[in-house]
């Protein structure tokens, strides 16, 4: 009796990766491994720490969670990796700045171009795939809170005490990065999250010429959804409050899929959260799926230091949800 053929992908899927901040590197150290064409689109909007001083003295884009992106996508030796995300503790001027931030604001100095210094930086490190900044210039990010009062700045929104209301940047019109539109547009599978939803997330997704590519891209969209909570920004968010918060500052239904995490989080975890003001993201299935999504759940979680996207185990789940739908659409 013959054997039947699985079928077979005609090229690798081009994805694009949306977001900022720890989850989306933890979660491309595992989508790296995979037969993937990746290009991650890195918010502009950080300005704290390292990033925000760079940003103020250098007049250039906030280079840190891109040099955090850069790192996770390097194929290179761990001890380059470490070399990027090393932090001096001593010298003035220099302590509390990340050598990977110093090294591409040299090379935004020596290409002339902070996006040409990401591509050379790229090439150096032998990263595998394309990491673009959502725009050529920094975006400054605000937000009107539940009492109507305007908080200006990424690092400061979620130290207010309230409720955000909403987020949106200055510029308004700022001009996406083309390469980033160019991406979206022949992109097969387009995913978003995990990160800071108000101040890694929606910020990417409110540029507009970002979000219009999005919208109008018949590419499969997942949402990954966030561990937990986030104090001062997602405080008591259940999923749905999650994907709620993006259709509300979108004006459409984005996505696909959603996926989370639906493992257990050990007690002891959860309290040590707790004394932070954070907890697990409630899934609330019959919502979610109310709302026309499709869930996949599953035990995505790891607990070392902090809790983290088991990143081998999530990769796996998005790249199969990516080759179905990209073998239906071969037909």
């Amino acid at each position: 009796m013959a054997i039947k053929q699985q079928p077979t992908l005609s090229r690798k899927p081009r994805i694009v990766v949306i977001g900022g901040g720890t989850g989306l590197s933890v979660m491309l150290r595992g989508l790296k491994q995979k037969p993937l064409d990746i290009t991650a689109i890195v918010t502009v909007a950080d300005d704290g720490g390292s990033s925000g001083i760079l940003r103020e003295e250098l007049q250039i884009p906030p280079p840190g969670d891109i040099r955090n992106v850069l790192s996770a996508m390097a194929d290179t030796e761990p001890l380059l990796a470490e070399v990027l995300k090393y932090r001096f503790s001593n010298g003035t001027g220099l302590a509390g700045h990340s050598l990977g931030n110093l090294i591409l604001a040299a090379m935004t100095d020596i290409t002339g171009d902070f996006v040409t210094g990401i591509t050379e930086l790229s090439r150096i490190f032998a990263v595998r795939g394309r990491v673009l900044p959502a725009a050529n210039h920094a975006i400054v990010l605000k937000a009107e809170m539940e009492d109507g009062s305007i908080v200006v700045g990424e690092s400061t929104i979620p130290k207010s005490g309230l409720a955000i209301r909403k987020v949106f940047i200055e510029p308004a019109d700022v001009e996406a990065l083309p390469e980033a539109v160019q991406a979206l547009r022949e992109a097969d599978a387009i995913l978003i999250g995990p990160g800071s939803l108000y101040t890694s997330i929606i910020p990417n997704l409110i540029v507009p010429k970002l979000a219009e590519a999005i919208i109008q891209s018949d590419a499969v969209k997942l949402f990954v959804c966030n561990v937990m909570t986030q104090p001062g920004e997602t405080d008591n968010y259940s999923v749905s409050d999650h994907l709620a918060a993006v259709h509300a500052h979108i004006g459409h239904h984005l996505f696909d899929y959603v996926i989370v995490n639906d493992g257990e989080i050990p007690p002891q975890v959860q309290n040590l959260y707790a004394e932070k003001g954070s907890t697990a993201v409630h899934l609330d299935l019959e919502e979610v799926t109310r709302r026309g999504y499709k869930v996949i759940a599953d035990t995505l979680v790891l607990f070392r230091t902090y809790l983290r996207h088991d990143a081998a185990k999530l990769s796996d789940h998005i790249y199969h949800l990516v080759e179905d739908w990209m073998l239906r659409k071969e037909g």
